[in-house]
């Protein structure tokens, strides 16, 4: 078909014939292979079913070798971790909600053409591939990108497209409804964003009619599984000894810890009732949580009742400040409800912005790097650190991008800047809350942001039609584990920021998503005005006092030379002389880092001095470094020099050199212009007395 002016090939049949499923996708140059397979039997002991997604990105694809010593692929980027979350989303939900059959989704990029993004060709290879195959899937679903630059809607733009676009949307979609969003814009207003989520919409239904005729043509006959659905005698056996009005008293607190105890001694009393039902024990703890579901869900839906007693619009109770951590660059705390984040920002040169090694050739580093960490202890769990999994790399990706749009450029602000989001209480939607905290420790640390971003998420509990739903303003962990969405939107005053989506339901009407849009907004400005303003109005005016200072001078683009000297021997001198950091462009924009202003300023002299091109009557101070017969050598800047010829060291006449100057005194000198080997000439005696040296 073609897709965007592009054509878009699957072939089916020609490679991985032993998978369950396969589809060699073909978009333009850009080539993957998608393969879906499963186990022929359920994974015992798990209450989950077993998805895995992978997105595997070969350097051969641009034509590159991997760095490091092996020369070959390793663990995966975070931009590869990124994307098989993104893939995950809106396949998981089409999987039946009884299947325990372990399940694996691979996707190999092969080869990229620059005008078709690899993402989108996999996200429709994992449908196609999985819709083909024998596996129980209530597919197919497509994805399609969307692009905005001056104003105009682009689908599927292509990667140099992308990298100026002021909008970068992912949506999925089922024949019927939107079932994913994924998006980071620069501050789009709400209709904007919603028009281009519908125009994404409207091309998905016509790649789900060309996934039809494939899977008419090579579909296969789904197996048969081993359902892992709970019994509906067990259902019945524990409704009769716990009723609906207990369930509900159980569940109805704002204390997690009461809730959870409630529950497990329902759990243990049932453990005793059922010591002969074998069957029955096996799955009991997966048969109250999903009574706990029902029981909230009914309770929200019908009864307009939340378990914490909120109204269905209401946001927990918040609280921001600022300066949490002493000594830091920057820091602050934002608490909603049982959902505490604190977030640390350090500043740091531009030569310590992080390197990405990947096949998008427009996005080489990263200036700004946004990481969140949840330990076990933020939920009252015990278990070792591992380091960080899929889904922290996605909140910390997700906080990033809805900060980046309101960043100065490393021209009004040349740091690098990493923002730490630490979790110390965890009860829903904490990557909104690292939003928050992270905005408000960049303005501590004094990085002046353009404009103050805040995040929020809203839930979703649907009945048996479309129009039976209710939406939920800040939605905790237990409406996000029972309901149907986890809509997180984050923005300015004027515009979204960043959105993603997740639900475990078929898709989502237009009406479901422009209710949540706006909700969230309402929440957004409520955050922004009544908690965050208030506790950080604006940027503070200059960096913390512990952090490192930058002052920037240019210079002429044919002197980096002269400053960084044969194998970096100038600039290490510098470095080590100063102990400042310096960081050199190929435009000639010079950074020096340090804490010393003093220092600093020796550093930016040497520089100035280097390259400037000094001429006859200009005075300069500098260190004897070598002596020879005929004169001495005057290093007047690290890796520059002039000789001071025997006849021009002292008023009256010398033997020799020694007898005035000794290596290591400092002279003030006197320029003469060059000598016929080139090199500068000076004269200490013919130097005015007290002249001030262009170099001190």
């Amino acid at each position: 078909m073609d897709l965007a002016g592009r054509p878009l090939k699957v072939e089916i049949g020609r490679v991985a014939k032993q998978a369950n499923g396969a589809a060699f996708m073909h978009y333009g140059d850009t080539t993957l292979l998608c393969t879906a397979t499963a186990s022929k039997q359920p994974r015992e002991g798990v209450d989950f079913f077993p998805l895995s997604v992978e997105y595997e990105e070969k350097m051969y694809a641009v034509g590159k070798i991997p760095g490091g010593f092996n020369k070959r692929e390793g663990k995966a980027s975070e931009h590869a971790v990124l994307t098989s979350r993104v893939i995950d989303r809106p396949m998981r939900p089409l999987f039946p909600k009884d299947y325990r059959n372990d399940v694996t989704l691979n996707n190999m990029v092969m080869s990229v053409d620059p005008d078709c993004n690899p993402e989108v060709v996999a996200m429709l290879g994992s449908s196609i591939a999985t819709t083909i195959s024998d596996i129980p899937f209530d597919g197919p679903c497509a994805a399609t990108q969307i692009g905005m630059i001056d104003g105009k809607l682009i689908v599927n733009p292509t990667l140099e497209q992308n990298s100026v676009s002021d909008l970068q949307l992912t949506v999925a979609s089922t024949r019927d409804k939107v079932i994913m969003i994924e998006a980071g814009a620069n501050e789009v207003p709400e209709a904007k964003m919603i028009e281009a989520i519908y125009l994404a919409d409207e091309t998905n239904k016509k790649i789900i009619a060309f996934i039809d005729t494939i899977v008419a043509e090579c579909g296969k006959p789904k197996h048969d599984y081993v359902s892992c659905a709970i019994p509906e005698e067990l259902f019945a056996a524990i409704r009769e000894e716990i009723p609906q009005e207990e369930m509900e008293q159980a569940v109805f607190t704002d204390d997690r810890s009461v809730r959870e105890a409630n529950i497990a001694a329902y759990t243990e009393k049932l453990r005793e009732k059922f010591a002969d039902q074998e069957d029955w024990l096996a799955v009991l703890d997966d048969a109250m949580y999903q009574y706990q579901k029902k029981t909230i869900r009914k309770m929200i839906l019908k009864d307009h009742k939340r378990p914490d007693g909120r109204a269905i619009r209401q946001i927990r109770p918040l609280a921001a400040e600022v300066d949490t951590i002493p000594r830091v660059h920057g820091s602050a705390m934002f608490t909603r409800g049982q959902t505490q984040i604190c977030n640390v920002v350090t500043l740091a040169p531009l030569s310590e912005a992080q390197k990405v090694d990947g096949l998008d050739p427009y996005k080489t580093e990263k200036r700004y790097m946004h990481q969140y960490n949840f330990p076990s202890y933020s939920v009252g769990e015990t278990k070792p650190s591992r380091g960080p999994g899929r889904r922290e790399i996605g909140h910390g990706a997700l906080a990033e991008r809805a900060l980046l749009p309101v960043l100065p450029d490393k021209e009004t602000f040349p740091y690098a800047i990493r923002s730490v989001s630490e979790t110390f209480e965890s009860n829903g939607s904490t990557s909104q809350a690292s939003v928050c905290a992270s905005c408000m420790a960049l303005m501590a640390a004094g990085v002046p942001i353009r404009k103050m971003v805040a995040g929020i998420s809203c839930g979703l509990v649907t009945g048996d039609t479309d129009d039976d739903y209710i939406v939920l303003t800040d939605i905790q962990g237990l409406e996000d584990f029972f309901g149907d969405m986890d809509f997180k939107v984050a923005g300015t005053h004027d515009g979204i920021t960043a959105i993603q989506m997740d639900i475990k339901i078929h898709g989502l009407t237009r009406k479901i998503v422009e209710e949540a849009i706006s909700r969230c907004k309402d929440a957004r400005e409520y955050i922004l005005t009544e908690v965050m303003e208030p506790t950080i109005s604006e940027p503070r005016p200059t960096v913390n006092e512990y952090a490192p200072k930058i002052v920037q001078i240019t210079i002429d683009p044919d002197k980096i030379g002269d400053v960084v000297g044969k194998q970096g021997k100038v600039i290490n001198e510098i470095i080590a002389r100063t102990g400042v950091k310096i960081d050199i462009e190929d435009d000639g924009s010079v950074s020096v880092c340090g804490t010393d202003p003093k220092a600093m300023d020796q550093a930016l002299n040497y520089i100035k001095t280097i390259v400037t091109d000094f001429e006859e009557g200009q005075i300069l101070t500098g260190k004897v470094v070598s002596i020879k017969e005929f004169g001495a050598f005057v290093e007047f800047a690290p890796g520059k020099e002039g000789m001071v010829h025997i006849s021009k060291i002292a008023k009256e006449r010398i033997n020799r050199v020694e007898d005035v100057l000794t290596l290591g005194d400092v002279v003030t000198v006197i320029c003469l212009g060059k000598d016929r080997m080139g090199r500068m000439s000076f004269s200490i005696k013919d130097c005015p007395k007290n002249a001030k040296p262009c170099n001190a």
